[in-house]
């Protein structure tokens, strides 16, 4: 298995090392990430790796770090980043705010890495008591269709709750201080309210969500910059693999860069999905059905076509795959 394992990694870095060769001087100089305070692109910032390989054909790397998916999209969407992670709703509203953005590639499934919370000795023991309720939630992110989906699992409508909107920073401060019933985050955050607030989970992801994390680019720099957008994608799913065969080791390298205890650090890092993919019809039929049910619930005003916003890679960049 291992010796299969290598010879797709070579055979990926001859692919990507061909294609590469096709950069020229008409590529953007500099390549602009934004990113947030979990994820891959948290690790690959910290090895230097994307920075070497670029730097050969003359293109610089710049990182903007942003505290959650709609913030990081509105980035992307006035020009000042070109590339960046997010989880499955922030794009579906970008897009429906008229961002000019395009998918480029999607991390495996991770449904256990977002939940509802409640307070570790709240009455609230399922999410059908969430009825007339205050939950905090970051409006627009990956979170937003978790808590959709889980009440209509509940048969409960998205009316039945009173949602309040916070970026994460001040949905814990709410929900410590006792202001809110629940609240619905994502890792890191999550497993910090666990570990040192001792917050309960009322429901996580699991049979309910995918829980993708997309990366995405401005239609501009994807469709003027293939090859460094080709490499890398190559670059985060290598770390990825990495990831998966060495979880102490990227624990004790993630820890002190998002500022966390190894013991939660390890959680949130063990509950992500690794191993980009270009993105392929299932997601973007899995994506179609989220942009449809924020229509439905007339969240987004207008009906979307996923596959619209989809970056096809050049044949020589899909090989990497």
């Amino acid at each position: 298995m291992r010796t299969t394992t290598l010879r797709r990694s070579l055979v990926a870095l001859f692919a990507a090392a061909i294609s590469f060769g096709a950069i020229t001087q008409a590529q953007a100089e500099t390549l602009r990430i934004g990113y947030q305070k979990y994820g891959t692109l948290v690790l690959l910032k910290a090895k230097g790796t994307l920075e070497k390989r670029l730097a050969e054909h003359g293109v610089d790397v710049k990182w903007t770090e942003f505290p959650g998916g709609p913030q990081l999209l509105e980035g992307l969407n006035v020009g000042s980043v070109d590339f960046g992670v997010t989880g499955e709703t922030p794009p579906v509203f970008a897009q429906a705010a008229g961002a000019d953005l395009l998918y480029v590639a999607h991390e495996p499934p991770a449904p256990t890495g977002e939940a509802i919370l409640v307070p570790k000795d709240s009455p609230i023991k399922s999410v059908a008591e969430l009825k007339g309720k205050k939950v905090a939630l970051n409006k627009g992110s990956n979170v937003h269709y978790l808590l959709v989906r889980a009440l209509e699992d509940a048969g409960l409508k998205y009316g039945d709750i009173t949602p309040v909107y916070l970026p994460p920073a001040d949905a814990r401060a709410a929900f410590e201080r006792g202001s809110v019933d629940a609240w619905v985050i994502w890792d890191p955050f999550q497993s910090a309210a666990e570990k040192q607030l001792q917050a309960r989970t009322l429901r996580d992801g699991s049979g309910l969500v995918d829980n993708h994390q997309f990366y995405l680019a401005t239609r501009t720099y994807a469709e003027k910059n293939p090859q460094v957008i080709g490499v890398l994608v190559e670059e985060i799913r290598g770390v990825g693999e990495w990831v998966k065969g060495n979880l102490d080791e990227a624990t004790s390298q993630v820890a002190p860069l998002i500022g966390l205890s190894p013991e939660i650090t390890r959680q949130a890092v063990e509950r992500q999905g690794y191993g980009a993919q270009f993105i392929s019809p299932k997601v973007v039929a899995a994506q179609q059905k989220i942009a449809d049910t924020f229509t439905e619930l007339k969240l987004i005003p207008k009906q979307l076509t996923i596959k619209d916003v989809i970056w096809t890679p050049p044949a020589k960049v899909a090989q990497v795959q």
